[in-house]
């Protein structure tokens, strides 16, 4: 990862540091970071106390990155650095959010691809909210829409709605996801539930206004049998 985002930093004519956040890892991650920071003059090393999950390390990411735009970038290479100076080249034409869209997925089962397909339009077509679909995290956002995010306090916070939320000037970039350079995810069906449970009960009522149909009708089945 390192290797490739300094490759293509050196590329562009701009001045660049590298924020690497550790989650909490426990194979020695923390170390390797903390050393590069020590030894780079553009790396900045974020350790959390453990691990919070993506959203927190997320946002400690932004938190603590000082540029005039920040780019947000899994470390596990599906997205091709590579593709940093067309982000940078929508920001200079004006754009505050360039959403990254996944044209294709490469190394994720039918099951993932079909389900994430499904789960964005759901939330779309349920939120006032309109949220790019099949958008991840990976996307540059401008200091005025870091600025933006950092007046937002949710303590159960989902990126992807907060990031379309704030309403600033979006431009869409399709892109070829590749699979994973190495590991393998900890991400299971029951956690990515979780966060799309997260992401409906944040940018939806919908819920709320089942609980309480479900709640009036029940309560009425229980009148007319009492």
């Amino acid at each position: 990862l390192y290797e490739r985002i300094n490759s293509v930093l050196k590329s562009v004519a701009v001045e660049s540091e590298l924020v690497l956040v550790d989650d909490g890892s426990k194979d020695g991650s923390d170390e390797w970071i903390a050393s590069l920071a020590l030894r780079t003059t553009n790396v900045r090393a974020v350790r959390l106390s453990r691990n919070f999950g993506k959203e927190a390390a997320l946002t400690a990411g932004i938190d603590h990155a000082s540029g005039d735009a920040v780019i947000i970038l899994d470390a596990d290479l599906q997205d091709p650095p590579e593709l940093i100076p067309q982000m940078l080249q929508a920001w200079h034409e004006g754009a505050d959010v360039v959403a990254m869209r996944r044209r294709t997925r490469a190394g994720e089962t039918f099951t993932k691809r079909a389900s994430a397909h499904v789960f964005y339009r759901l939330l779309n077509r349920i939120s006032e909210t309109d949220i790019p679909p099949d958008t991840g995290d990976f996307r540059l956002i401008s200091r005025k829409a870091v600025n933006a995010l950092a007046g937002l306090h949710e303590r159960n916070r989902y990126m992807k709605g907060l990031f379309a939320w704030i309403g600033m000037s979006t431009t869409v970039i399709e892109y070829d996801r590749m699979p994973r350079a190495a590991g393998v995810t900890k991400w299971d069906y029951l956690a990515l539930f979780n966060l799309a449970f997260q992401g409906v009960t944040s940018f939806s009522t919908a819920p709320l206004r089942l609980a309480m149909i479900a709640g009036l009708l029940t309560a009425l089945f229980g009148v007319f049998f009492t």
